[in-house]
């Protein structure tokens, strides 16, 4: 305390408060889901490929400058092997020589991994569309995250996309979900239906409604139906 006073600190320390002790003395529990520890981990600690292709690595790269610190989203640190990333930012142009590169190298990336298409000439071939030698568009050989446009995209609309696939990556599952036994639902719902049943008085019940008379004539009674002549009848008639 005596340092921070010493620099002019004063009234700012009198406005820290530290825990108490005390309130360590007995163990604490934290609880929490491993969906969303793992989910949070996973996403703010992503190794993004070292990967750039044409103009758009220009940006890529000063994204990692002290102008823009990518650095405050955990998403700093570039690597050159595919075997240390789980994320493949594809800046730049990709042709038919490139692509089978490309494919190899996304196979070689750890699981789980994603891929960002940065720029135009990544996302639909950009102004190289019509070229003979052009891959119009990287998911034709991988599959895609996240698409940035811009040709080039500045390094604040790379930030957006890493904010995006933040998104998507805590939206993930770790533990897979346990399906219900639909014969146990079925019980489940019997059982609650008698139950409510079984709960309700008479009182609770509503009146049963009146039986209407439908207008006009009751119907005549049918004549008995005469019964089907014998074969002997029919031949004394015949004669």
């Amino acid at each position: 305390m005596g340092l921070i006073e010493g620099v002019g600190l004063g009234p700012i320390a009198d406005r820290i408060h530290y825990p108490n002790i005390s309130q360590f003395e007995r163990p604490n529990v934290v609880t929490t889901t491993v969906d969303f520890i793992f989910s949070w981990a996973r996403s703010h600690s992503v190794f993004p490929f070292t990967y750039g292709l044409a103009c758009c690595a220009i940006e890529m790269l000063s994204s990692g400058f002290a102008r823009f610190d990518v650095a405050r989203y955990g998403m700093e640190v570039f690597r050159p092997t595919p075997r240390q990333c789980d994320l493949m930012i594809v800046a730049g142009t990709v042709n038919e020589k490139m692509a089978p590169v490309l494919k190899r190298l996304y196979e070689q990336m750890s699981e789980p991994k994603w891929v960002i298409a940065m720029g135009a000439c990544a996302t639909s071939g950009g102004p190289f569309y019509d070229g003979y030698n052009v891959v119009n568009g990287v998911d034709k050989i991988v599959p895609v995250d996240v698409y940035i446009p811009g040709c080039p995209p500045r390094p604040e609309a790379l930030f957006q996309g890493l904010l995006e696939l933040q998104k998507k990556i805590q939206a993930m599952r770790i533990v897979p979900p346990v399906p219900a036994d639909d014969a146990a639902v079925a019980a489940n719902a019997r059982a609650a239906a008698q139950q409510s049943a079984a709960d309700l008085s008479p009182d609770d019940l509503p009146p049963a409604a009146p039986a209407e008379e439908l207008p006009g004539e009751a119907l005549p009674s049918e004549a008995p139906v005469a019964p089907a002549a014998a074969p002997a009848d029919l031949e004394k008639v015949g004669d």
